[in-house]
């Protein structure tokens, strides 16, 4: 499928209309790639093989660029520090890095914090390790610079680039709890942290947008868990929306799509990113209690929503509970606004044969115009 029917898929998508078929895209845990490449061989390329719409590639956003240093390693087990001044573990037994310490313990520290250039030409030329690309549910790296990963992909896809938003970036400065507590207890000081935090983050966004080979950023911003946000909706407006109503207009100048990702159920938050003009709403967690159809029936063509696949439907294998699964939530695609995903993204639980099953009944039956009525006789008998 050619990059020019992707782009318009998403276009439409975001614009609610409806173009040839539902968008389609998702990110994949180590173990599922790994499944892959014992099947296929190390030659495929995932989104090459399922033939997705998009692909999301970040540049090297950590304040010091160097690749980890080993602080400790045995067997499957290693322990790293990273550009962010963060100690990191990672454990063979368990599936996400364990956050063992930071740089800054104390808020006073804010003030000397190491943050090298947005606009240092390594973070896009440089290949090597960073903590957004390279430190997941698996240690991996170095990976070729970000260019040239573009490069790879810009003639088949559209691609957009990566940004974490004020929060994110916060918490992998000075870890979750201190963030959390100082924005009450010394918001002197981290106001002023998070402004030149802002700053840099805003700065960086605008060298990916000046680069014409982009169709869209991803911004990453976790603020929320699965029964509500994380602080209060204030505090995000005060601190954290004017960053990424900034970042938005920096895309919205190149005319590139604006997708945020965001775990948990930041619903609260949703008019303000609306009001602040973004597109797209990534991933709309069913464990968090979202579900895309009541989220479209609420805000209609105000926003589009990306995601909200039960990945643990999927890990189940039951290829009945999958199809229900699928063929309920495309009915949120009727008349655009929706680009169809795992809620999350695929883990290393589910299957090649799982997943393959999702994208053949999305592309069956996600075909516009939608025949909605043959989905919902399929559904009675399900």
């Amino acid at each position: 499928m050619s990059k020019k029917i992707k782009m318009n898929r998403l276009t439409a998508s975001v614009n609610h209309m409806e173009g040839d078929r539902v968008p389609i895209s998702d990110s994949f845990w180590s173990g599922f790639i790994s499944m892959a490449c014992d099947k296929w061989g190390n030659s495929y390329d995932l989104y090459r093989k399922f033939d997705l719409d998009y692909i999301i590639i970040s540049p090297n956003m950590d304040p010091v660029i160097m690749d980890f240093e080993i602080i400790h390693s045995e067997g499957k087990d290693i322990t790293v520090k990273t550009g962010f001044g963060a100690t990191v573990t990672r454990r063979a037994d368990f599936p996400m890095p364990h956050y063992v310490s930071f740089a800054i313990t104390e808020p006073e520290q804010m003030a000397d914090f190491v943050l090298e250039p947005a606009g240092d030409i390594r973070r896009i030329f440089r290949s090597g390790q960073d903590q957004i690309n390279c430190l997941g549910d698996c240690l991996s790296g170095p990976i070729p610079c970000w260019n040239d990963r573009v490069d790879s992909y810009v003639e088949d896809f559209p691609v957009f680039g990566g940004i974490c938003e004020g929060y994110e970036y916060l918490w992998r400065c000075i870890g979750t709890t201190n963030a959390l507590m100082w924005m009450m207890t010394d918001e002197n000081e981290m106001s002023v942290f998070i402004e030149r935090l802002g700053e840099f983050l805003v700065e960086l966004t605008r060298i990916q947008a000046a680069d014409k080979r982009l169709s869209g950023i991803c911004i990453y911003g976790d603020v929320a868990y699965g029964k509500g946000m994380m602080f209060s909706p204030a505090l995000w407006k005060k601190h954290f929306k004017p960053i990424t109503k900034k970042i938005i207009e920096v895309c919205r100048e190149a005319n590139l799509i604006t997708l945020y990702h965001g775990c948990g159920n930041a619903v609260q938050i949703y008019d303000d990113l609306i009001e602040i003009g973004l597109d797209a709403y990534h991933p709309l967690e069913v464990k968090a209690g979202l579900d895309v159809i009541k989220l479209k029936d609420q805000y209609g063509d105000k926003l589009t929503f990306v995601g909200n696949i039960d990945v643990m439907i999927l890990e189940s294998g039951d290829e009945n509970l999958i199809e229900k699964e699928v063929l309920t939530k495309l009915k949120a695609a009727l008349g655009g606004g929706y680009i169809m995903q795992s809620d999350h993204s695929v883990s290393s639980n589910v299957s090649l044969e799982s997943y393959e099953f999702m994208l053949s009944l999305i592309k069956e039956y996600g075909k516009y115009p939608l025949d909605i009525e043959r989905i919902e006789n399929r559904l009675l008998l399900l």
